[in-house]
């Protein structure tokens, strides 16, 4: 089932004297429970579609709907309350609350936006902690942790909400061999029982080798779509 449709996004910033188009003409679907990267070198607009998709921006031109809803529409409170809702985000730098353990931060979305009950909150927050192997670490805080080991509580927090969507800016970037793995194994996981669909950013050839369609970006527009070995130009 289609989740996401994209018609000719456009993105353009005013940066000084100067207009930075950073998506030129950019069209997609994306299907329900799918594994799908963006990839491209820095600066080809992956960030910039990721920050859409997940209504932290809008776009300057084009369409762009997830489920049966055109997010373009939506004011600065819809937005939040859709990404509240329904998407899980993994930063690049991690965006944990220094003031809140390890533990606290992964609870945060489910007490601040689902207003879910506290033994439904400590469930989940322990088997995500579990998961990610950060049950030893809970009450630590931000600063006592490893990058590493910050990027698997950034993970946890993101699917803790049990989110449709999730959107993951270099999800691995700072995580051993084995505990991207099993990150990974997580997602996947997810994706088969909650049909919960993951877009990712990212160089690492580990998420390449799992995502099941690959878009790659050029300086702002969609070169080629490849789906497990074919590929085509888009």
């Amino acid at each position: 089932m289609t989740f996401i449709v994209a018609k000719d996004l456009e993105k353009s910033y005013q940066v000084g004297e100067v207009m930075v188009t950073a998506l030129k003409g950019v069209s997609f679907t994306i299907e329900t429970s799918s594994f799908v990267s963006f990839i491209g070198p820095s600066g080809s607009g992956k960030t910039t579609l990721l920050n859409l998709i997940g209504c932290l921006d809008k776009p300057t031109s084009g369409s762009l709907t997830i489920g049966d809803t055109d997010i373009r529409s939506f004011n600065r409170r819809q937005s939040a309350n859709f990404r509240g809702h329904s998407i899980g985000f993994i930063f690049q730098d991690f965006n944990l609350l220094p003031v809140l353990t390890v533990y606290e931060n992964i609870e945060y979305p489910l007490l601040m936006v689902q207003n879910t009950p506290a033994a439904e909150r400590k469930k989940r927050v322990t088997e995500l902690l579990e998961a990610v192997g950060m049950s030893s670490q809970s009450s630590k805080y931000p600063d006592q942790i490893s990058g590493g080991q910050k990027q698997r509580v950034a993970v946890a927090r993101a699917l803790v909400t049990n989110p449709k969507l999730v959107l993951a800016d270099e999800p691995t970037a700072n995580l051993d061999h084995e505990t991207a793995y099993r990150v990974l194994e997580l997602m996947k996981k997810m994706r088969d029982e909650l049909q919960t669909t993951f877009i990712f950013s990212t160089h690492d050839q580990k998420i390449v080798g799992e995502a099941e369609i690959l878009y790659t970006l050029e300086d702002g527009k969609l070169i080629s779509r490849q789906v497990k070995g074919e590929a085509h130009h888009a």
